[in-house]
């Protein structure tokens, strides 16, 4: 029997063609399992530089070690992100909001090398190990911005069939520089074309991507409606 799409994308869906309509056993545990293993190794592994990160992020500036923030997620489902803070307090709601450039004075000193780094994305291994997200799919999307859910196509929402990555298609062609069409629409090519040889290669493109810091800043505003 077909496992029914979650939520709201069973009336998303329609009458489409699609390269693989079935739910795989890669697609179905495989995939999840080897999150929930990488979760906990990246939590048990990389524990002291949770905790060497967490006391340099209180010890510089006042306010929470963990930015929490509503994304969209499987199912155009709302759920919190975790990373650690790499600004001052309520940075997003101040000077250029989600958009963050170079020199930005909300960004810390600390935050400046966090941010250099990914450090600031381990967090959402609890994401992970929780089944908000899993290493590699889209990445989640603020419940307002690009735009509000209601105002996806019923293309662009097919992005939400599968569970948001850390890291996906969109963000090894280019990451933040991307205009948000292009990038849903990369999105969307994922969904269909999702197998374990294509999330290997996502992976280490992005290693290659952090260790270069590769297209890590916005160079302005990506929304074109």
């Amino acid at each position: 029997m077909r496992t029914p799409l979650p939520g709201p994308l069973c009336r998303w869906r329609g009458e489409r063609s699609r390269k693989d309509d079935g739910c795989p056993l890669y697609k179905r545990y495989v995939k999840r399992l080897i999150d929930i293993g990488i979760s906990l190794c990246v939590l048990v592994i990389l524990s002291p530089v949770f905790l060497i990160t967490a006391i340099a992020i209180k010890c510089e500036s006042p306010g929470p070690v963990i930015f929490k923030q509503k994304r969209l997620g499987l199912g155009g489902k709302e759920f919190y992100i975790y990373k650690f803070r790499s600004m001052v307090q309520n940075a997003e709601h101040t000077g250029s909001g989600v958009y963050s450039g170079k020199g930005d004075v909300r960004v810390t000193r600390g935050g400046k090398v966090i941010r250099a780094t990914s450090i600031d994305e381990l967090p959402q291994a609890v994401n992970m190990l929780k089944g908000d997200m899993s290493l590699i799919g889209p990445r989640p999307p603020l419940t307002y911005h690009p735009w509000p859910l209601a105002d996806y196509s019923a293309e662009q929402k097919r992005m939400f069939e599968v569970r948001p990555g850390i890291t996906g298609w969109a963000q090894v062609h280019g990451r933040k520089d991307v205009e948000w069409n292009k990038r849903i629409e990369m999105n969307v090519w994922y969904v269909d074309h999702m197998s374990f040889p294509l999330n290997v290669k996502i992976f280490f493109m992005t290693i290659f991507k952090v260790a270069t810091n590769a297209d890590n800043k916005n160079i302005g505003e990506t929304v074109k409606k």
